[in-house]
């Protein structure tokens, strides 16, 4: 009599279906299940009658086969969960389209007629300024705030420089320096944009800017 020496086939089978799952994606949980039983009782079939398999093995085998299908099953799950979400994100993203939104950044654009900006106060300051710099550095008007509450601030900028005179088209910077008492007040600038457009990134919904940015829907301070 002929004896096929199989005592760890299936486990074997198991663990090869596992790694073929994770390398191929067109490897489905069926198909892993059919190798798996066709392994098993050809496995069954040729045992030893003298040294037959135990229960227990045959027992933590098949255990083995539905914790890998119960694990490939949440998986499918959950990618079809966060699909959903995402999908949801995308409709809700999309009434933003043309909207004016305040997100972090420290530009603004004059044509002649100024621009807005925001500045954000966790939690208030005493006293805040902004200064308003060219593409050289040097400061071309000064907004004193005086005092501001904790929230969103949206501003305006006239578009003239301190001088009185109108400032040239083009890009600005702007810093905020925001103080309580004698101490350092956390703040951040905000730019302004439009809303062009949506895009959906595997790590969510982001929005396309007339500034040429690129931002999380986490990051828009206010909307207009």
């Amino acid at each position: 009599m002929t004896t096929v020496n199989t005592t760890n086939t299936a486990s074997q089978a198991l663990l090869d279906a596992v790694n073929n799952k994770q390398s191929a994606t067109t490897t489905s949980v069926n198909d892993a299940q059919d190798r798996f039983m066709k392994l098993l009782v050809t496995q069954m079939r040729n045992q030893d009658p003298l040294n037959p398999m135990d229960n227990a093995q045959v027992t933590s085998q098949m255990a083995q086969l539905s914790t890998v299908t119960g694990i490939d099953k949440l998986n499918n799950t959950l990618e079809t969960l966060i699909s959903n979400v995402q999908l949801g994100q995308s409709y809700q993203a999309s009434s933003m389209i043309g909207r004016s939104i305040l997100t972090p950044g420290n530009t603004i654009q004059t044509a002649g007629e100024g621009g807005y900006f925001g500045v954000e106060l966790p939690i208030g300051a005493d006293k805040v300024t902004v200064n308003i710099k060219d593409s050289a550095g040097a400061t071309v008007r000064t907004i004193d705030l005086g005092k501001q509450d904790a929230g969103t601030v949206p501003l305006t900028w006239d578009g003239f420089k301190d001088d009185g005179t109108v400032a040239a088209t083009g890009n600005y910077k702007f810093e905020v320096a925001a103080t309580i008492g004698t101490n350092v007040a956390e703040s951040t600038a905000l730019s302004f944009a439009k809303v062009l457009s949506i895009s959906n990134y595997p790590t969510g919904v982001k929005l396309n800017l007339s500034n040429l940015m690129t931002v999380d829907t986490s990051a828009v301070k206010e909307i207009f």
